[in-house]
């Protein structure tokens, strides 16, 4: 077949390949148009999922007539000056608008403030019709009807309306947050209308917008990020260990603005709750990168969701610096979560009074009924008995618990009242050890219960990690040098970090263009398979300029070390220990979960238990 010039219809079914791939991606698209053009406010309406139709409208400065006709041919956009590395706005590219009117049903209407009527164009399939008059407030609104029906085969790859219909509740949710200052509507017959009202762009009003939309708990169980360093500012919220979710969906990463999945950021903010949380388990973050446009290419993705950081290696540091401060300077502090799941534990189910018989499943009503033989009721053997009946609580009867000194797993029981200092601190006084593994401690507005295991680990773990890394880490010769074979380039990247693995036990260096030779390992490993850590860290390398993986394994083997080294389940606590234990916790950063994962403690507020007991 001979080269020859695509037409123009065939070229933008090409580029809707590339940025229209779901009903979600149209969404993004004319939403991004709406907020460059000024909007302050973005009403969105669906139905079938979006595949049916999908309506955005906004008050933005809206599209001159004369230029309705530019906005759907290819490359043309008000947006980019002649500087491709200065890119101030949400879209530059110029082909949303005529890419989903190659695929779809697409309908412009839109009045600018100095004009006096609105004007519409449309394109179907690819097809443009003529400018025409129409009625319409100051602003832009766009209809996209029947997408993919120029396209067939692209309707098989779609999933059910419901996972279309979510997508674009996450993508709408996604940008919000990022413009707080903007009232957004999400609604239509194939889903609950989602109103997310306009607060401001100071610090409190993003916190708002992110409550509206990733709900109220976050704000009670985030901690703020605010540092920078080199020109690169980093803004936003991460959760405090103890509140994680199973999945990354509620990570929330922008830079200068523009919503993006990163893998640098996602692998920053994985590594910088290594020490925190599971593998399983994902913390909640929004963050904020704030940074000059020339250091960072918005360009290297068609839908714009990936960006290339000039150096990606100061902005993993930035992330993963700045969490970690954050968390350590945050103090201890436990998820309220917690306390609502112990508060649905203790509040009672409905109970039942209307059997007469022991169907019920009470044990004293049980056998008191068994005891009657159906024949009678002796009010005297009945445990319900009123209290005047016969004794019970006389002196002579309570005399038999004064039989001589009974043991008390109340702190009290041998001491005098904690200090008032104490109360004052963040997990209280000791009053009690239950169950021989949970200390019961209190404040003066709360009750804390303590796993004391837990809480132990992690504070072994930290003690060997400070002194772990407060020094070179001891290592072994070997007896013969481990040759490791590697690509040249990853051979050059380890031997430039050469310095910094010597610091974790690990001497290597070059052993001709394709290989390293391994002579020393850390000793805390023991026999290792040398191979496959030198190639881990390579790629590690390779990725994130970073040799975390064998500073992961070291803390991983001191996490072992502090599971089997610290104060078991089952042992007696004096309260002087309990009380020791408690000022640990509160001088150890991260002492909110233990290096599984679990919550160390949960705190209930005086003002819940007065709830569960009705009193108010």
């Amino acid at each position: 077949m001979p080269i020859r010039q695509l037409s123009e219809t065939m070229i933008n079914q090409i580029a809707a390949g590339e940025v229209i791939e779901r009903p979600a991606s149209v969404v993004k698209e004319l939403v991004e148009n709406a907020l460059d053009a000024g909007a302050s406010r973005v009403e969105i309406v669906t139905a079938g999922g979006g595949l049916n139709l999908i309506r955005v409208s906004d008050d933005g400065l809206g599209i001159p007539e004369k230029e309705l006709a530019l906005a759907i041919a290819r490359h043309c956009t008000s947006k980019l000056a002649d500087n491709i590395h200065d890119i101030r706005s949400l879209g530059f590219r110029g082909e949303a608008l005529p890419s989903i009117g190659s695929v779809a049903r697409l309908s412009i209407r839109s009045r600018t403030a100095s004009s006096d009527n609105a004007a519409e164009i449309g394109i179907d399939g690819g097809r443009v019709s003529a400018v025409r008059p129409a009625a319409a407030n100051r602003g832009t609104t766009v209809e996209v009807r029947d997408l993919f029906f120029a396209t067939p085969a692209r309707l098989k790859f779609m999933k059910g309306e419901r996972a279309e219909s979510s997508a674009i509740g996450d993508v709408v949710k996604r940008i919000a947050i990022a413009f707080p200052a903007v009232r957004f509507t999400l609604a239509g017959p194939d889903r609950s209308t989602l109103e997310l009202p306009a607060t401001d762009d100071s610090p409190e009003g993003r916190l708002r917008r992110v409550a509206q939309v990733m709900g109220a708990d976050f704000p009670d169980n985030a901690i703020a990020i605010d540092a920078m360093r080199d020109g690169v500012h980093l803004a936003g919220h991460v959760s405090v260990p103890s509140f994680s979710r199973a999945n990354a969906l509620q990570q929330y990463a922008y830079v200068n603005g523009r919503p993006v999945r990163d893998k640098l950021i996602a692998g920053a903010i994985r590594g910088a709750f290594a020490d925190v949380l599971p593998r399983d388990r994902h913390a909640v973050t929004v963050l904020f990168l704030t940074l000059d446009p020339a250091i960072v290419d918005v360009n290297v993705h068609p839908a714009k969701a990936d960006v290339r950081f000039r150096d990606p290696g100061l902005v993993r540091g930035l992330i993963v610096g700045a969490i970690r401060e954050a968390l350590a300077h945050a103090g201890i502090r436990a998820a309220t979560t917690g306390a609502a799941g112990m508060m649905a534990a203790f509040r009672p189910g409905a109970a039942s009074y209307a059997h007469g018989g022991p169907a019920n499943g009470h044990r004293s009503y049980e056998a008191a009924y068994r005891a009657s033989g159906f024949a009678g009721f002796d009010p005297a053997r009945s445990p319900q008995r009123p209290l005047d009946m016969g004794g019970g609580f006389g002196e002579d009867d309570q005399a038999a618990f004064d039989a001589g000194p009974l043991h008390s797993a109340d702190v009290r029981a041998g001491q005098n009242k904690a200090a008032e200092t104490l109360l004052g601190t963040a997990l209280g006084a000791a009053r009690a050890q239950v169950h021989e593994n949970y200390i019961v401690a209190q404040t003066r507005d709360s009750l804390v219960i303590v796993d004391q295991h837990a809480a132990h680990e992690r504070l072994v773990y930290e003690a060997l990690k400070n002194a772990l890394h407060s020094r070179a880490v001891p290592s072994q010769m070997l007896l013969l040098p481990e040759i490791v074979d590697l690509p040249e380039e990853d051979a050059e990247r380890l031997a430039m970090h050469s310095e910094t693995l010597a610091r974790f036990g690990l001497g290597i260096e070059r052993f001709g263009p394709g290989a390293v030779a391994v002579r020393e390992t850390p000793s805390m490993l023991g026999e290792t398979n040398v191979q496959q850590l030198v190639r881990d860290l390579a790629d590690e390398i390779a990725d994130n300029d970073t040799v975390d993986t064998l500073k992961e394994r070291l803390d991983k083997i001191a996490a072992t070390m502090a599971c089997h080294g610290s104060v078991r389940s089952g042992r007696l606590l004096k309260p002087e220990e309990m009380n020791a234990l408690l000022r640990q916790m509160e001088a150890t950063p991260g002492s909110g979960t233990c290096n599984h994962g679990r919550p160390t403690y949960i705190e209930l507020k005086l003002a819940d238990i007065e709830r569960l007991f009705g009193r108010r």
